[in-house]
């Protein structure tokens, strides 16, 4: 039985490991949380390693065909991506030298603003520190064998930034600052994920996941809004101009559908309709 370990077992990862779970896999899930471990009722081993620790990644037992880095900083400051994200798979790679390795990144990593359509071919040239730790991420699983999922804004059952905004009254419209947002349903994150590990080598490794239809900001908080019934807040064109270096691209997914991955929530409006706002 092909054996997988998640590590970072967090709103992502968790839904991840239960996919290979279904898949007859054999999964081992990482926290870095010793509380959440030893309370869990998952169905799958959890371990409590914190893998930014040098020391207890090289002490964690087991061997695995596949290791998928997916923890994440929440948020976080240059220092927590360079300790989670570089020094964790410094340490999984010295750990698992045999396992396929799998890093969860960020569409973050392409700093394009002029609502241009984005592929896996096009410059990822951060202009914040935090994307450049990440991309410096990338090369070294790369160099490694490895591959690399860039992820579009998560959202899901009990999680969504844009459906927070709305519901606070924090979201409001401005012609002159919208940008194109991309985003990616949880479940749609984790058949990503699945199917990436499984693909055969072919020369591709860096791979796009985000859904099909890239959308702009104040649609998507009108959206809401109208769905809702609520009102956004302030006027239209109250909100201060789009801050300077902030991205707006259209993310294409064109690659990992071309292998036969298709999202289950082709849209952001058909996932919030079908999986988040039933249960809000």
């Amino acid at each position: 039985m092909n054996r997988v370990l998640i590590a970072g077992c967090g709103y992502l990862g968790t839904a991840t490991a239960k996919l290979f779970l279904s898949q007859g896999w054999n999964v081992e899930g990482w926290t870095r949380t010793g509380s959440t471990a030893s309370e869990s009722s998952l169905p799958f081993a959890l371990r409590a390693i914190d893998l930014s620790l040098t020391a207890a990644v090289k002490a964690a037992p087991g061997e695995f065909d596949v290791v998928i880095h997916s923890a994440s900083t929440r948020g976080g400051e240059a220092a927590d991506y360079a300790r989670v994200y570089q020094g964790g798979v410094e340490n999984l790679l010295e750990r698992f030298p045999r396992s396929r390795l799998l890093f969860v990144s960020s569409t973050s990593v392409y700093a394009q603003s002029s609502g241009e359509w984005v592929d896996e071919s096009s410059p990822a040239d951060p202009l914040h520190e935090r994307g450049r730790i990440l991309r410096e991420t990338e090369s070294l699983v790369l160099s490694h064998g490895g591959r690399v999922a860039r992820l579009a804004g998560i959202y899901g059952p009990e999680r969504s930034a844009l459906l927070r905004r709305v519901l606070a009254n924090e979201a409001s419209v401005d012609q002159k600052a919208d940008r194109f947002v991309n985003q990616v349903h949880r479940d749609d994150a984790a058949s990503a994920l699945f199917k990436i590990s499984q693909l055969a080598d072919d020369g591709a490794q860096i791979w796009n996941v985000v859904d099909n239809e890239p959308l702009l900001l104040s649609e998507c908080y009108r959206w809401l809004a109208r769905r809702l019934n609520r009102s956004l807040a302030g006027s239209e064109g109250a909100t201060a101009p789009r801050k300077r270096g902030e991205s707006n691209k259209r993310i294409s997914n064109a690659r990992l559908r071309g292998q036969g991955w298709s999202p289950a929530y082709a849209s952001f409006k058909e996932g919030m309709d079908q999986s988040v706002l039933p249960l809000a």
